[in-house]
């Protein structure tokens, strides 16, 4: 077949394929193309899930007659007209391929009215334009595009779409992105005639807020940190859920750059390493961010879609979205109006209560930040602050004085199954799990040893002699120095033979032979990465691994003073509130719930 030139229609179907991929892919297109024109009120009205229509109507500058058939010719636009315009995009739209795209695979009509003229003026064609010249029609200032009958002359696409109510999903989640990136327009969503979406502009923080809890999830916003952050030419702000709001799903991610809503590997990355010690199993964080940036360190033009980017400093973005994200989730210290609350509420079912885990909403100024202290550990002697619960009943303090003496989390009074630490603080009841609360404790700890040098090590009076293979054996041998930096001395003692000489003091009276085992399976992993987060990454499994076994386990009795010097260690230390594994390490009764399950006052 010889060489030809395509004809348009067709250029502009193989660019649908690129652009169009679904209704919700030309709502996108149009909104963008709204916003780009200045509009403050955008109304969207969809019928069929967007496969039968989808019309878009702003309030914008409109088009002016003469540039109408522009508007729908391939590579025309107003947005760019140099490469150095190129380079610096700051318009959602400016490829010049949206509408064409759409024309090609749809009828479609667009009536428009710029300032300053009488009336409106409108286009429209199946396939091509209709005809060259507009013809006048009514129309406020503003622009209305109408799609009709999307894909009707290319039935194999047609073919790929879903039902209607999933393609309206979609439909629905692509407005909500874009609302969620420009507070200060109002927008509407109708399907079959009925309104989805209504919004007002959130000019004020609170409306702000109020819309992300409406887009979302309203628990998310209750279970939030407000973050904004600059530096180095960068800022980040927008919202960070707590780290015991990680979902099972994906559902709750948006980043935005420059206003621009985007699925970008670089970014993600960042933010799941912001959350790695505090993450349960599986799940996946929570946040509505806002990335800014000059607009020439990021290039916008990578995608037809426009939804990847590409930053020229990608190092530089990555560290500062990390960095802040992660001192951020940090700086958490327990706080029993910021924390898990049990709700005790009787419930007729067999005579059992029913409790389940609520959360309370948090102010958006993060905690004070304190200076984390030595590690508790029940095999050395423990400074304690005065314990008010052996004072007289008319000498116990309450209210400010009482945190004062004790901290957020109060002071012990029993011990449960050898499991849990029950607490009193002014709210009423605070229930701790021992072990997740010590293991977070000692992992901050470990780490914080490491960065300063190396943790401790106390030397046994025995070596331990542990057989492994030789390869094994081999690799301890070129690891001495980094398990010495551990707190772990070891020699070789022959082909298949190790000896250890040291360990950290809190793990001297536990399975040294285990630990070591799953250091050396651990190390044998890490020569096979290169990259510096995996590195990382598989550091803090190790450090982690360490503060599981030191940490206090089930049944061990202990004291009223080692209960309260884990509480008091809890509240200076950072991420307490989860342990390693991202599990809660304590929560919250309040007097209220407690009064309630008593029916006390009724």
């Amino acid at each position: 077949m010889p060489i030809r030139v395509l004809a348009e229609q067709l250029v502009n179907q193989i660019a649908a394929g690129e652009v169009v991929e679904r209704p919700a892919a030309v709502v996108k297109e149009l909104v963008e193309n709204s916003l780009d024109a200045g509009a403050r009120r955008i109304e969207i009205e969809v019928e069929q899930g967007g496969l039968a229509r989808i019309q878009v109507r702003d309030d914008g500058r409109g088009i002016p007659p003469e540039e109408l058939p522009l508007a729908v010719q391939r590579h025309a636009t107003s947005k760019i007209a140099s490469l150095d315009d190129l380079e610096r995009v700051v318009t959602m739209g400016f490829r010049g391929e949206a509408l064409p795209s759409i024309l090609s695979v749809s009828r479609l009509s667009l009536v428009s009215r710029s300032q300053g003229q009488p009336h409106g003026w409108k286009i429209s064609g199946a396939g091509a334009l209709n005809q060259p010249k507009p013809e006048p029609a009514p129309h406020p200032q503003g622009s209305t595009i109408e799609v009709r009958d999307l894909f009707y002359n290319t039935p194999a696409r047609r073919k790929f779409m879903r039902a209607d109510s999933t393609e309206f999903r979609h439909v629905n989640l692509a407005a909500k992105r874009i609302a969620l990136a420009r507070f200060d327009t109002s927008f509407s969503l109708k399907h079959a005639g009925r309104t989805v979406l209504d919004l007002a502009p959130a000019t004020r923080e609170d409306q702000r807020a109020q819309r992300v809890a409406q887009l979302t999830d309203p628990e998310f916003l209750k279970n939030a940190l407000f973050l904004d952050e600059s530096r180095m030419g960068l800022r980040l702000w927008g919202w960070l859920a707590l780290p015991s709001f990680s979902r099972t799903q994906a559902d709750v991610q948006h980043v935005y750059v420059n206003g621009r809503a985007v699925r970008d590997k670089l970014l993600a990355h960042a933010l799941r390493r912001a959350y790695a010690d505090v993450l349960h199993g599986a799940h996946f964080p929570a946040y509505v961010l806002y990335l800014e940036l000059d607009p020439a360190g990021v290039d916008v033009n990578v995608h037809p879609a426009k939804s990847e980017v590409r930053f020229r400093e990608s190092a530089k973005v990555h560290d500062f979205l990390f960095g802040a994200a992660h001192q951020a989730i940090r700086r958490l210290r327990p706080d029993p109006a910021q924390h898990h609350h049990v709700s005790l509420t009787p419930q007729a079912h067999e005579g059992v209560t029913q409790a389940s885990i609520l959360y309370a909403g948090p102010s958006h100024t993060p905690p004070s930040v304190a200076e984390p202290v030595a590690g508790f550990s029940p095999a050395f002697p423990l400074r304690l602050t005065p314990d008010a619960s052996r004072l007289p009943a008319a000498e116990q303090p309450s209210g400010q004085a009482f945190a004062q003496i004790h901290g957020p989390l109060g002071h012990a009074v029993a011990q449960l199954h050898g499991v849990y630490i029950l607490a009193q603080n002014p709210r009423g009841l605070v229930l701790i799990d021992m072990h997740a609360a010590h293991e977070r404790v000692l992992y901050e700890q470990f780490k914080r040893d490491l960065e300063r040098g190396g943790v401790a090590s106390q030397s046994l009076l025995v070596p331990v002699a542990l057989t492994v293979a030789e390869d094994e054996a081999e690799l301890a041998e070129s690891q001495r120095d980094r398990f010495r930096q551990l707190g772990l001395e070891l020699d070789r003692a022959g082909p298949q033979t190790l000896l250890i000489r040291a360990v950290p003091p809190l793990l001297a009276q536990g399975d040294v032979a285990a630990l070591l085992k799953s250091l050396l399976r651990d190390a044998a992993e890490q020569e096979s990465r290169q990259h510096f987060s995996e590195l990382h990454s598989a550091q803090e499994r190790v450090l982690a691994d360490m503060a599981c076994r030191a940490a206090v386990h089930a049944g061990r009795q202990l004291t009223l003073t080692e209960m309260n010097a884990l509480l008091r260690d809890m509240e200076k230390t950072e991420l307490s509130n989860q342990c390693n594994h991202g599990r809660p390490t304590w929560v919250q009764v309040d007097l209220a719930e407690l009064d309630r399950m008593f029916l006390r006052g009724r």
